[in-house]
């Protein structure tokens, strides 16, 4: 017997892990060919053999596979009586508690996202709400992380069988090497630096995401003063800094408060 989705698709795991039908359906198929007289038992919420998968949900329904569908409320249940194992599920098509003792009992488990909070704190990248990492942009950028120079292939990203796997490893190896293979890597002129009136308060070195931005040391006046600096290659021309100080002490390259208000100006004198 089989039981599907444990642990996945809970309030506090929503996510499927998407791989379980597929192997249950090969173990079935296994099982029948070994011994076509062998009770098969499958408890399901979803099948969800996707794409040519589907084949193999076919293949095992042909081969007499026994498919019941549970429901979130009406989870099986299993106990021990002695030495057999005993699980009750409610049919969904004769609407009663149906009693199965199986021989072996095969849990399809959740696969959880890896531990990333060290390497997001040090690289500043990002996790989607399930925990796994997140990629910059799903269509323009699917093996890139928000960080430049970083990419991402495999269960970190979410889970997916081995093929697929294979598939995004190979665009990330593809999307490396374009870095890899050039001798200088132009920056983007957009980037956040110190105005006059930075006065050193050092808000936006906390509330920059990518750890762009360092609180210096200069001396002015035979003074010692504390000033902002920004590292050109982390920034990433974002906004937020300027966003955030009070004082209008850092700015962002072509984005001015002056350049702002002109936009907009432009914007409404043709409303």
């Amino acid at each position: 017997m089989f039981i599907q989705c444990v642990g996945s698709r809970e309030p506090d795991r929503p996510h499927c892990s998407r791989v379980c039908c597929t192997h249950t359906m090969h173990s079935a198929i296994e099982l029948k060919k070994a011994n076509p007289q062998m009770p098969v038992y499958v408890l399901y919420r979803d099948i969800r053999t996707y794409g040519a998968r589907e084949d193999l949900y076919r293949e095992a329904r042909e081969k007499g596979v026994i498919f019941i569908k549970y429901r979130y409320k009406s989870k099986p249940k299993v106990v021990r009586e002695g030495d057999d194992l005993v699980v009750t599920v409610k049919d969904h098509v004769l609407q009663r508690d149906v009693e199965i003792r199986p021989g072996y009992l095969v849990l399809a488990s959740a696969i959880l996202p890896p531990e990333t909070k060290d390497l997001v704190s040090l690289y500043k990248c990002s996790v989607n709400s399930d925990g796994f990492l997140q990629e910059a942009h799903a269509k323009l950028r699917p093996v890139d992380l928000s960080v430049d120079g970083m990419f991402l292939a495999g269960l970190c990203h979410y889970p997916k069988p081995i093929d697929e796997a294979i598939a995004q490893a190979q665009a990330a190896v593809s999307r490396a090497t374009t870095i890899l293979s050039k001798a200088v890597m132009p920056l983007d002129s957009i980037k956040s630096y110190a105005t006059v009136y930075c006065d050193g308060c050092a808000i936006c070195v906390d509330t920059c995401p990518y750890g762009a931005i360092t609180l210096t040391d200069y001396e002015e006046d035979e003074a010692a003063h504390k000033r902002i600096e920004t590292n050109k290659a982390l920034c990433k021309g974002c906004g937020i800094c300027e966003a955030t100080c009070p004082k209008q002490g850092v700015y962002i390259h072509g984005f001015t408060n002056e350049q702002l208000r002109a936009q907009l100006n432009a914007v409404l004198e043709n409303v």
